[in-house]
C-alpha cells in the first residue's frame, strides 16, 4: 500500500518531466510558437482525424522471440498500471488522463529500448514521415476565421 502511494506521484512526476522534455512538446517550444499552437488547438474540431499515430510506428517490424516476450511483459505491466489508475477514485478525470498519457509514453519508450539499432532506424524514419505528414496536413487545413464586414 505504501509503495503504491509513493509510486503513483513518482510516475506522474516522471511523465510530466518526459512531456516537458519531449521534442515537439508545447512546453518545449518558444512562447511565440506556443501561441500559434494554442490557435491550432482551438480549431482542432475542424481538423480531420489522424490516420496514423505513435502506436503505428512499431507496425511491420519483425521481432525476435526475446523481443516479443519483453514487449508483451511491458504491455502487461502498463495495462496493469492503467487499470489501477482507472479504478482509483481519489484521482480526478484530468489526473487520470494525464497519468494514462504518461503511461503510454513510458510504454512507447520502453518498447523502443527493446529494439535493435536497425529497427530503431526504421521507427525513426516512420516517426519523421508521420510528423512531416502531420505538419503538411496542419498547414493545409484552413483555420476557422470569422469574416466581419
Amino acid at each position: 500500500m505504501t509503495r503504491n502511494r509513493f509510486a503513483i506521484p513518482v510516475v506522474v512526476a516522471a511523465g510530466l518531466v518526459y512531456l516537458y522534455a519531449a521534442p515537439g512538446s508545447v512546453w518545449a517550444q518558444s512562447s511565440s510558437s506556443a501561441s500559434v499552437q494554442h490557435k491550432n488547438i482551438a480549431s482542432a474540431g475542424a481538423q480531420p482525424k489522424k490516420t496514423s499515430g505513435p502506436e503505428d510506428d512499431f507496425a511491420g517490424l519483425k521481432y525476435t522471440d526475446e523481443q516479443k516476450a519483453e514487449i508483451e511483459k511491458i504491455r502487461q505491466d502498463t495495462k496493469s498500471r492503467k487499470d489501477t489508475v482507472e479504478k482509483d477514485a481519489k484521482l480526478t478525470a484530468d489526473q487520470k488522463d494525464a497519468m494514462l498519457v504518461g503511461y503510454n509514453r513510458l510504454e512507447y519508450g520502453r518498447i523502443y529500448g527493446v529494439l535493435t539499432p536497425e529497427q530503431k532506424k526504421q521507427v525513426s524514419h516512420k516517426i519523421h514521415t508521420r510528423r512531416a505528414a502531420d505538419q503538411s496536413a496542419a498547414n493545409k487545413t484552413p483555420h476557422n476565421q470569422i469574416d466581419i464586414r
